[in-house]
């Protein structure tokens, strides 16, 4: 198959491409091990019975880190502690005066500071990761501009894509078929014996699948098309109740993002269909007396035929004068209707067929 052509190439990423992937990947893993950490520093204020997380909403902030300090260093006193908050924190400082009185003792003062050592450690292996990318990323600027202009990818996330397909889209993936197909966010196809089996989709690459997916987390956060995609296939596959049907809608948004990105090339508003250019410029707001997103389905598609019953609502005559009864004729029967009232018929149920002319 090879000789006669029948195999495709596989895409293999120039040199320094795959420098910035090996660094953008060992960042994930930096990444990772800092939430890990901050979750292990929370498990042990938990044991000290020290329940800031049950308060704010991290203990990752300053007002967290500054209370977690002064645990370290001694104080033991609730109101003290609270006061230490910052911002919109200090709303919160009667709460917190009752969270932070616990039995916080001289190991878990030990663990904390070993934690804090080891998460400002990670920060800084981030901080010198990001520098590191923001050099390698210097002769893709134009591409990786281009890529920020879709809504939910962000200059990491853009240098994530072309580390993982490359600055020139076009060059290894013609299409956007191919490169959904590719990633793996495309429907499977399993038929046999003229019957559809199975879409599920298939494995794909996994590091630019879980990255586009986490960037169409981030566009469905904000108006626009993707949204409104969101919502109408969570609508579709059982609401927002379901987790089911939020993880296919997630999925949907995700191809949307694989083929915004195999359309990013310079002249790529030539190639782009208008009802495409909604998704990297969304509406400036709704429009005046439009229903909530919540509330908004599908409208009715428009019947081919009208009615028979809603036709001849209309068009039946009225009962004669006489007592005599008329001849009973079936409901939609073009038979029940006068010559007057044929010519009060729209030409376009005329055409149609739905009553004769």
């Amino acid at each position: 198959m090879l000789e006669c052509g029948l195999l495709a190439g596989s895409f293999i990423p120039p040199a320094e491409i795959k420098a910035a992937r090996d660094v953008l990947r060992y960042r994930g893993k930096v990444a990772q091990q800092r939430v890990s950490e901050i979750a292990r520093l929370g498990n042990v204020l938990q044991d000290a019975g020290i329940k800031i997380d049950s308060v704010a909403s991290s203990i990752a902030t300053k007002s967290g880190r500054a209370m977690i300090e002064a645990l370290i260093d001694g104080e033991r006193r609730g109101p003290v502690l609270a006061d230490l908050a910052r911002g919109k924190m200090r709303a919160k400082i009667p709460d917190l005066s009752m969270a932070l009185e616990g039995r916080f003792g001289d190991h878990h003062a030990l663990m904390c500071r070993l934690h804090l050592d080891h998460i400002d450690h990670l920060e800084a292996m981030l901080a010198r990761l990001d520098a590191q990318v923001e050099v390698m990323m210097e002769p893709f600027r134009a591409a990786r501009d281009l890529l920020t202009t879709a809504p939910g990818i962000g200059p990491l996330s853009a240098a994530a894509v072309i580390s993982g397909i490359g600055a020139d889209v076009r060059e290894f993936f013609p299409d956007a078929a191919r490169l959904a197909s590719w990633t793996g966010l495309c429907p499977g196809n399993h038929e046999s014996a003229g019957k559809r089996r199975s879409g599920k989709r298939r494995k794909g690459n996994e590091h630019l699948q879980s990255l586009l997916v986490e960037c169409a987390w981030a566009a469905v956060r904000h108006d626009g098309y993707l949204k409104s995609l969101y919502h109408r296939h969570v609508m579709k596959w059982g609401g927002y109740r379901s987790a089911t049907a939020k993880k296919k809608a997630i999925i949907v948004v995700a191809h949307a993002l694989a083929v915004i990105i195999s359309l990013a090339h310079p002249g790529y508003w030539k190639a782009l269909p208008r009802t495409w250019r909604r998704l990297l410029h969304p509406p400036p707001g709704p429009r005046t007396g439009d229903p909530p997103a919540h509330r908004q389905t599908r409208s009715p598609r428009p019947h081919r035929h009208p009615p028979a019953s809603r036709l001849t609502a209309r068009l039946r005559p009225p009962p004669p004068a006489s007592g005599r009864p008329q001849p009973h004729h079936r409901q939609g029967s073009a038979a029940a209707c006068t010559p007057e009232d044929h010519s009060r018929i729209s030409p376009r149920y005329r055409s149609r067929g739905a009553v004769p002319a």
